[in-house]
Order: structure tokens, then C-alpha cells, then sequence
């Protein structure tokens, strides 16, 4: 048996994973440790490298103490983390700030003075998409794609820009730590929207660089996925707890390698994940762009396939929001409260569990309550960092048992409103596989196959297909396996739930309205958040 070691680098925390790599990718331990995401008034959203490292090293000894593998034994390391942050480091790889999260949406001016002029498309200048659309198959037309993260830190933080010898991502620059390496896989090259894509033209493009003003000595190697970057140095293995020189391979995003933990990885496979963030991804054959709506086919882990993304910035976080401010007492109205997870005679094992049973005793469509998951604005099928969540339609008789409902059921419309959007470029799949830690919860399952209308496919552990899909990774670099595509063969379905036509007519009415909530107050939110 070999053994990878995979970290899956996520917003709120990372989770370290040891797995056994035989005919199978078999969880040996794991270990979880948090970190902050430091969010501003002006729209900025922070983490701090540092922390990240911390993390890394503190679970990486703590798995260990849970298995009688060693160090030693470790045949590769790998990654699976979240995308488009702006990591600047300096020659020795070390940050010369923290780092600027996928969420960070202060770089309005830096959009409005690149594309937001002269005649537009898609609210993008016309000249400047048509050229992006030609040469990377996507478009630089969000206030959160990093080129204007870049742009905003040579604006704004000079005396900062000076020290910057290479632009990453959150991953590499975690490789940067352990072996010395500057590098990208092509994935997060692509998400940088300055990669050349066409067809014996892979690679950073010049052209884009020059359109958008960035200096190409920043930009690192492209390697692989699947390509052994280096081994770890010294310094990195003593403080991470490894054996020095154990092989660190390329890895993936979290938008590419949980496709591949989830076992969709075959054209026109379609995969949904509920995480912090959430997104409905298909497996396609060829480049493909609804700028419109914000949706692209993205550079994935298997040369010639690509993954047509679209995403929800808050999904599981506003089950995280609920929580917090609904289904606790904040404002200490009663003198005594107890917590249904911490009673000794109680049935539940965590307050998820009791909310998920709360949930299953409201009728589908919430009695009439929609809500909408734009805490942090929305990217997919409209691009609008002003908007904002709501309930709406609450009467007297609601209470929050409706409220949680229609908090489940109004991301479970929004990837059903990506769904139909991807549907109008491509042929999604009718069955589905549903990961990540909403996943956990068969009540999410079922709500989203009613509102949706697919067929709903679970696998084992959904909340550690990340790391599954760093291990393949591991597995088809060290030649255990041919390739990534093998990764459907080792990754089976666990529970099965389909469409119950009882429930149609509540959410199709819903649904509707959940649709024109938008377009109903897009104005609304500009006022208030503009």
C-alpha cells in the first residue's frame, strides 16, 4: 500500500488527510484546525499565510498520533484548496501581506478603469473581452477575479508591490514553503484569467499581460497536477512534523479536484458541492463561456477536459449565519437554556443534526417563505457584489422552523437557477453528485432533489472529497493508478435520493418568485450598498 498525505486548504480552516492507496483511496485519520477570514466594511476579505502554515503543521503531527503510520512511510503530499486568492510572496516565498481571498471586492476602481468603459458586452469593454474570450475562453469581468486584486496592491500598496517576486495562489504558496518552488498547476494559471489556452498556445499570455498591465517576471512555472514539483526542504520538514525530501506534487483547486473525489470526472458528469462557498460543475470536452451569466468552462486536472463552472459565494455559510443568529438566543432573554447536543438524555449528536430534524417538520416551500444566499454579494447567473440575503414573505404565523427551511431551500433554488443557466450551453447530467458538508445531511439531499427535479448521488465521507481528489492526484503521479480519469472507478455512490412529484408544485412556485427577487430589488441594493 502507498500513502499520501493531502491537505485541503478551505476559507474557514484546513482539514489534513492521510490516506492508503491501493485498488482503493481508503481515510486513515484526519485533522481539523480553523482560521480567521478577516472580513472589511470596504468590501476586503483577508487570511493570513502564516495561519494557514500553523494549521498544516499543528494537524499533520496530530494525525499521527492516530495511526500506526509513520512520516517515513509518506510516498507523496498533495493539495486540493480554495481558488483565485492573491498570494504575494517574496523571493525567499515568504508573504509580503496576507492574502486577499476569492471574496475580496475592493478593487472596484481597478474593474471600472479596465473594462467598465467605452461600448460594452456583458458589461464588459467590447475590444478587451472579445480579445480575452479569443485567447483564455473566459473573461476578467468580476471585482474578485485576482487580476484586479493584483492591480488594487500596485495601486494602493506601492511601497508593498516593490517587494513581490512572484504572484500565487493559495496552494502554491504553501509549495513555495515546502520545497523552495515557484509554481502553478494550469487551473490556478487559468483562474488568474491571463492563460493562454488555444491549442498549442498553452501557457501565460503576453498579450493579456500587457492589456491589463501585469509584470510577467511575477508570474511562476506551470506545471502539472500530477507533476512532482520537489521534495520538502529542511526547515519545512522539521516544522510540519515529515521526513525531508518526501515528494510534493502539483495538486488542484477545490473547483477541480473535488469533481474528482466526487467520482465525476467523465464528460458531461455533473457534480454540486455545498461547502462555505457552492457551485454546480460539469465535465465538458471543449471551451465554453456564458459571459452573460458569469459561467466558464475551466482548465481542470485531466488534459483536454474541462469543468463548466458556476458558483454561489455562500452556501453552506448560510446554514453557518442561521445557526448563529436564528436557532441560538443571542440576547439573553432566558435565564437558562440548554443545548440540545450537550444534554446527556438528548438524541442528537450535533446541533446540525437537530436543525435537520427541525427542517423535516415544515412542508416543502417553507409555507410560502423564500430566501435568497447573497450574504457577500453573488457572482453566478448575475454578477452583483451589492446584493444582499433576505426572507421574504414572512407573516405573523412564521417562526423559524420555516425561516431554517427556507434558508436550505433557497440554495438548493440558486443551484437550481445555475443548473438551468449551464443548461443553456450544454447538457447537464441528470444525476447528480451532491458533495461536501451539506452532503452530510440526507433532509439538504432530498430538498435538493425536489427543487432541482435530478437525481441526487451521495458518496462516503462527501465532506472530504477535496482531499480524495488531492490523493488521486498523489496516486496517479507515483503510477499507482493510469491516470485521473480512474478516479470513477474507485469513488461509488452510498445513497441514492430522487425527486418526489408531491413537492413539485410548492417549489416551482417558489422558485419563480426566489427569480425575480433580484431583479425586483437590484436597485434597491445599489442604494443601500452601492
Amino acid at each position: 500500500m502507498k500513502y499520501a498525505l493531502a491537505y485541503d486548504i478551505g476559507t474557514t480552516g484546513v482539514k489534513t488527510c492521510l490516506f492508503g492507496i491501493d485498488k482503493t483511496v481508503e481515510l486513515l485519520a484526519d485533522a481539523i484546525e480553523g482560521y480567521e477570514l478577516y472580513v472589511f466594511p470596504d468590501g476586503g476579505a483577508e487570511q493570513d499565510p502564516d495561519e494557514w502554515w500553523a494549521a498544516m503543521c499543528k494537524t499533520t503531527k496530530e494525525i499521527f498520533t492516530k495511526t500506526d503510520v509513520t512520516p517515513d512511510d509518506i510516498d507523496g503530499i498533495s493539495f486540493c484548496s480554495q481558488m483565485q486568492g492573491l498570494v504575494l510572496v517574496d523571493k525567499d516565498g515568504l508573504p509580503v501581506r496576507r492574502a486577499m481571498s476569492y471574496m475580496d471586492q475592493r478593487a472596484r476602481k481597478e474593474l471600472k478603469e479596465n473594462m467598465a468603459h467605452g461600448l460594452k458586452v456583458a458589461g464588459g469593454n467590447v475590444v478587451k473581452l472579445l480579445k480575452s474570450l479569443s485567447i483564455t475562453k473566459a473573461a476578467a469581468l468580476s471585482v474578485k477575479d485576482p487580476v484586479y486584486k493584483y492591480l488594487w496592491v500596485k495601486n494602493n500598496e506601492p511601497d508593498v508591490f516593490k517587494k513581490v517576486y512572484k504572484w500565487l495562489d493559495v496552494k502554491e504558496a504553501l509549495i513555495a514553503r515546502m520545497t523552495g518552488k515557484f509554481i502553478m498547476t494550469p487551473d490556478s494559471a487559468f483562474g488568474t484569467l491571463l492563460y493562454d489556452v488555444r491549442p498549442g498556445k498553452q501557457g501565460w499570455s503576453r498579450e493579456m499581460c500587457k492589456m491589463f498591465g501585469v509584470n510577467t517576471d511575477h508570474l511562476a512555472t506551470i506545471v502539472k497536477s500530477t507533476d512532482r514539483v520537489g521534495g520538502l526542504t529542511k526547515k519545512a520538514a522539521e516544522e510540519l512534523g515529515l521526513k525531508e525530501g518526501t515528494a510534493v506534487f502539483g495538486g488542484g483547486g477545490d473547483a477541480t479536484l473535488i469533481g474528482v473525489g466526487a467520482g465525476a470526472v467523465s464528460n458531461g458528469e455533473t457534480h454540486i458541492y455545498m461547502g462555505t462557498s457552492g457551485w454546480v460543475s460539469t465535465v465538458v470536452d471543449k471551451n465554453v463561456v456564458d459571459a452573460s451569466s458569469m459561467i466558464a468552462a475551466i482548465v481542470g486536472a485531466q488534459d483536454g477536459l474541462y469543468n463548466y463552472f458556476a458558483e454561489l459565494e455562500t452556501a453552506g455559510k448560510c446554514l453557518e449565519w442561521v445557526k448563529d443568529h436564528l436557532a441560538l438566543d443571542e440576547i439573553g432573554i432566558y435565564l437558562k437554556k440548554t443545548h440540545v447536543a450537550e444534554d446527556m438524555e438528548s438524541k442528537y449528536t450535533n446541533l446540525y443534526q437537530f436543525l435537520s430534524d427541525v427542517i423535516e417538520r415544515v412542508p416543502a416551500g417553507s409555507n410560502g417563505v423564500v430566501f435568497t444566499p447573497w450574504f457577500h454579494g453573488n457572482r453566478c447567473p448575475f454578477e452583483d457584489p451589492n446584493s444582499r440575503a433576505m426572507f421574504f414573505n414572512i407573516s405573523l404565523d412564521t417562526g423559524k422552523s420555516e425561516i431554517i427551511r427556507a434558508m436550505v431551500e433557497g440554495v438548493c433554488f440558486h443551484m437550481r437557477w445555475m443548473l438551468e443557466t449551464q443548461d443553456k450551453k450544454i447538457k447537464t447530467s441528470n444525476v447528480i453528485r451532491f458533495v461536501g458538508g451539506g452532503a452530510l445531511n440526507d433532509s439538504t439531499s432530498r430538498i435538493l432533489a425536489d427543487c432541482t427535479g435530478r437525481t441526487i448521488e451521495t458518496v462516503e465521507s462527501p465532506q472530504n472529497v477535496g482531499a480524495v481528489g488531492a490523493a488521486v492526484v498523489v496516486a496517479a503521479g507515483i503510477g499507482v493508478i493510469d491516470s485521473i480519469a480512474d478516479a470513477g472507478k474507485l469513488i461509488k455512490s452510498v445513497k441514492t435520493f430522487k425527486p418526489n412529484p408531491e413537492n413539485k408544485p410548492a417549489y416551482d412556485k417558489n422558485y419563480e418568485v426566489y427569480k425575480q427577487l433580484y431583479k425586483t430589488n437590484k436597485e434597491n441594493f445599489k442604494i443601500l450598498n452601492g
